[in-house]
């Protein structure tokens, strides 16, 4: 089943006086990108979250926090000093270097010291991390999979569009294949027309050589491998929708294939009706590049 890279999930919980809840969030991207905003204090929880992800999604760029707050004053937030003096200790010297530098900084503010993570402790956090942290993990559980079920069902919905844009090129395909066909005996005479004015004109022309560039011609204004590509391109995104796991990469690289066959067919049409089949085709294609730039 195909998914979409977007997605939103969140779950809350509460443990020992400690609300907590996660959230997820995913968009578009070239590969797996997991950016992880976790506690500190809740040892062992990153490796497991990042493993689950891992398993679970293959692309996109996938945001997971879980943020904590201690319900009354048993889990009141405080001041860690040692953090606290690290922190200033450390601002100190760059400011310091910075000066040495000519470089002159602008204040920080209590308020910004304050939000960097560590200087605040959770005093009321419950003893027991292994059951909060079991506990957290289920609801992630849950989290994930709402999170990965919204990307299937956006993906089955990609995946409609997709197949009726792939519809759309075969039909695009097949009146090109008609329009050359009607281009076909317009050429022809076209090129009669051109000859004879050019053996009226000139006497003692090499009609073979003349038949040889002719022939030339013809060849070069032939579009029957470009149609023959597009459909195997056809046949090739629609296999590609009905297999298993991440298939996006694969999608825009045949795009790509897509768009430069609808190129040469409008380089090469010679014919008008030819050439409006031809915009269209690349109408749809890059259509179907931005639906394409979604799926897992």
């Amino acid at each position: 089943m195909r998914q979409s890279m977007t997605g939103f999930a969140s779950r809350q919980g509460e443990t020992a006086g400690l609300r907590w809840s996660w959230e997820l969030r995913g968009v578009n991207g070239k590969g797996l990108e997991l950016r992880l905003r976790l506690p500190d204090w809740i040892e062992g929880l990153e490796p497991q979250v990042r493993a689950a992800a891992q398993k679970a999604l293959a692309r996109g760029n996938v945001q997971i926090s879980l943020k904590t707050q201690g319900n009354g004053e048993e889990a009141a937030a405080e001041l860690d000093e040692a953090v606290l003096t690290r922190i200033l200790t450390a601002m100190a010297r760059i400011e310091g270097a910075a000066a040495g530098q000519g470089l002159v900084l602008s204040p920080s503010s209590a308020a910004q010291i304050v939000a960097l993570r560590g200087v605040l402790s959770t005093s009321g956090a419950p003893a027991d991390i292994t059951q909060l942290r079991g506990e957290m993990l289920a609801a992630f559980g849950e989290a994930l999979e709402e999170f990965t079920q919204m990307r299937r069902t956006e993906g089955a919905a990609l995946a409609a569009i997709l197949t009726g844009q792939l519809d759309e090129i075969e039909a695009l395909v097949a009146q090109a294949a008609e329009a050359v066909e009607a281009r076909r005996g317009e050429q022809d005479e076209r090129l009669r027309a051109q000859l004879q004015r050019v053996m009226e004109g000139v006497s003692g022309v090499d009609e073979a050589r003349v038949a040889q560039e002719l022939a030339v011609i013809a060849v070069k204004s032939d579009v029957t491998e470009e149609l023959d590509r597009l459909t195997a391109h056809v046949a090739a995104a629609r296999e590609l929708l009905a297999a298993e796991g991440a298939v996006g990469r694969r999608l825009d690289f045949l795009m790509q294939e897509f768009n430069r066959e609808a190129n040469t067919l409008c380089s090469k049409s010679g014919s008008a009706a030819l050439t409006q089949v031809g915009l269209t085709l690349k109408t749809v294609i890059d259509q179907m590049r931005e639906q394409v730039q979604n799926v897992e």
